[in-house]
């Protein structure tokens, strides 16, 4: 998928990304991956890499001290600026930001899509300050997403679209650390959808709300390493 493709494939699914976001299954996921940046934000010069709609920024600007948007898709920037967010329209590969500009750089569900992994790392790390904290989020060969994935069908982004139309790479933790830049310390996993089989249970009545204190527990926990969303928390030198 070359680079128009991919922006026409997320300006599409700017259309749907909030859709069912605001209950059940993807509200908690929001919830566990903002609970992680939280302690590392405050008062912080902050870079959302692949921003999309602004929903997770829109859960920090009462913690961070400025907050920056960045991602590919011009209707995703469309519906972050309506909320009232500084984002810029760039990709992972080439950030468009000075040196040593942030505090906390973080991406959710952007960098398996992002085909030189290595590159866009570095280059968060490069606008990181020292003492910052890089926050990456990876899609785990070791979990139970990827062999829902395996067996399940593609999942529909838009009404003619569906996620097999865009690049997708899946990490082991240990192929995760390779990626991590020159210079940084790693301080450990978060996992998020550790038990999760599939997104449905949650919203079952008994079973999706021991499922969502189930996976609470597990960001932080011997278990994360097999988050279906594998987070890295790294530390610049």
């Amino acid at each position: 998928m070359n680079s128009d493709n991919t922006k026409n494939y997320y300006d599409d699914f700017s259309n749907w990304y909030e859709k069912e976001r605001h209950h059940g299954y993807h509200a908690m996921l929001d919830r566990l991956e903002l609970d992680i940046l939280l302690p590392l934000a405050r008062d912080r010069d902050v870079l959302e890499v692949g921003c999309g709609t602004g929903l997770i920024m829109r859960g920090l600007e009462e913690t961070a001290g400025r907050i920056t948007g960045l991602d590919i898709s011009r209707g995703m920037l469309r519906e972050a600026r309506e909320r009232g967010f500084e984002v810029v329209e760039g990709n992972a590969e080439q950030l468009p930001f000075d040196d040593e500009s942030f505090d906390l750089v973080y991406s959710y569900k952007v960098l398996a899509h992002v085909p030189d992994i290595v590159k866009a790392m570095k280059e968060m790390g490069r606008v990181l300050r020292p003492g910052g904290h890089l926050v990456a989020e990876f899609y785990n060969a070791l979990s139970l997403r990827h062999v829902a994935k395996r067996i399940g069908k593609p999942g529909k982004i838009s009404s003619d679209r569906t996620e097999a139309e865009v690049f997708t790479r899946w990490d082991t933790p240990r192929q995760v650390m390779g990626y991590i830049p020159h210079g940084f310390s790693f301080e450990g996993w978060r996992g998020v959808r550790v038990f999760t089989p599939v997104a449905m249970v949650h919203n079952l009545p008994v079973l999706g709300s021991i499922m969502r204190h189930a996976e609470g527990w597990a960001v932080d926990s011997p278990v994360a390493r097999f988050g279906g969303f594998l987070v890295a928390v790294c530390k610049k030198s």
